[in-house]
């Protein structure tokens, strides 16, 4: 995940301060001397790290921190605060559509970073919330470029305008009139890349922005590019005036440094952030949830979100009722972990627990989930309605029929025993099955 080498610098300098007690002058310097090297590893610009250290040390040395009974407390309480303004403010930015008329979004951005797969995330993210988004196809370069715009706007339920290589100026305003037509309220237009910026790329830009009337224009950059992610923001807000950004490949194992640099360097906000492949893999950008997952606080909100919009109530009822009556079963056990798979998978979940970067996520296993189901769905309707009645001979042909070996399904069906036992517990005793909960065996050696 984003920031992860950040994090465990950061809880290094915290614990050291939590183990001094009372903290002075030298000892909040050389913090910030730490908090500096660890935030220009992270590849966060060199005077955004410096302003930063400077305005939690000036914070950090008053009377509020130095009197404190938690002084380390206090400096952890300042340096996420200072974070969250330094991404934008406690609440994510709002992009400017309109309740009449039609609203243009234009995507803009160098080749390779995710501008077409995004529009696509973007119109799929507006057509739940209720309107009726149109895609454009303005890149006429690219090989295969409205094919592909075609593919994921098919898969994202968004209609695609198109008009082959016609000039991107004169595509976008056809594009206008058939949106008024045909009542598309939001229409975003996928324009052309480049390797690198140059004059020719600018240009038309700037003459799609005279065609028609842009609402907002989006910048779609790599986070996984870190510091250049950032020159090539303020190169383009320079040239053509952008309106905000959208950071893709925050899942990857990045540094981080754009999201802490982005808003300081061109005063434009992050308005979404890319958290997969998945054209659902597309969120706004919360800088109070973002500061939170760095310091290893978590991210309970974003959870809670996942875990509302993958869980079906009725669902989620009718499991807790079996539950509770002891009627648990393998089914109702592979409905558990395809809830996992829904919600970004369990290192996705680790990200936004508190602490949960300190664990490791590999412990977890996921690559297990696949081959749990595939045991799963190799028993028959009674085996997995009634666990007790898989003899050797009935383990033997599961193990066959999913490709895996007996051993692990074996080693399914005592997870399946834990967890009755831990049902069962929970009617009896609810406290004592909270404190049980941590003994579950881990999926590892499932491969």
């Amino acid at each position: 995940m984003a920031f992860e080498s950040l994090t465990e610098r950061l809880s290094g300098v915290f614990k050291k301060l939590r183990g001094k007690g009372k903290l002075g002058e030298a000892d909040i310097k050389a913090a910030m001397r730490e908090v500096r090297m660890a935030l220009l590893e992270a590849d966060v610009n060199y005077k955004v790290a410096k302003d930063f250290c400077n305005q939690v040390s000036q914070r950090a040395m008053g009377q509020e921190v130095m009197e404190s009974l938690t002084p380390a407390q206090q400096v952890v309480k300042i340096v996420n605060e200072e974070l969250t303004r330094l991404m934008g403010g406690e609440e994510p930015q709002q992009l400017h559509i309109k309740n009449k008329g039609q609203t243009v979004l234009m995507m803009c951005g160098l080749q390779g970073n995710g501008k077409t797969t995004h529009a696509a995330k973007l119109g799929k993210y507006y057509k739940k919330l209720g309107r009726r988004p149109m895609l454009v196809a303005c890149d006429i370069y690219r090989p295969a470029a409205i094919d592909q715009l075609r593919i994921v706007g098919e898969q994202a339920g968004v209609p695609v305008f198109e008009m082959g290589t016609e000039k991107p100026e004169l595509i976008a305003q056809k594009a206008m009139a058939y949106a008024r037509d045909h009542g598309n309220d939001i229409v975003i237009l996928d324009t052309a890349g480049r390797l690198q910026i140059d004059d020719a790329l600018m240009d038309e830009l700037v003459r799609i922005k005279q065609a028609v009337q842009v609402d907002d224009t989006l910048l779609v950059v790599d986070a996984m590019a870190g510091q250049e992610a950032v020159n090539v923001a303020q190169t383009f807000s320079d040239k053509i005036g952008i309106d905000g950004v959208i950071l893709t490949k925050t899942d990857g194992d990045t540094r981080g440094g754009a999201a802490l640099s982005v808003l300081a360097v061109t005063g434009k906000p992050i308005y979404f952030q890319g958290i997969g492949e998945k054209l659902d893999d597309l969120e706004p950008f919360y800088p109070a949830r973002m500061a939170g997952r760095i310091l290893g606080m978590g991210d309970v909100l974003s959870l809670i979100e996942k875990a509302q919009a993958a869980q079906d109530d009725k669902e989620a009822e009718e499991t807790a009722r079996r539950m509770m009556a002891n009627k648990f079963d393998m089914n109702d056990m592979l409905a558990q972990f395809q809830q996992i798979k829904k919600m970004g998978g369990a290192s996705a979940l680790l990200s936004m627990l508190p602490g949960g970067a300190k664990i490791d996520a590999d412990q977890l296993d996921e690559k297990a989930l696949p081959h749990i189901e595939a045991i799963i769905y190799s028993m028959t309707p009674e085996e997995r309605a009634k666990p007790s009645i898989i003899n050797p001979k009935r383990k033997r042909r599961i193990a066959a029929g999913s490709g895996r070996t007996v051993e692990e399904v074996n080693k399914l069906l005592r997870q399946y025993e834990m967890m009755q036992k831990m049902m069962k517990q929970a009617k009896r005793n609810p406290k004592g099955f909270m404190r049980r909960m941590g003994n579950i065996p881990g999926l590892r050696g499932m491969r």
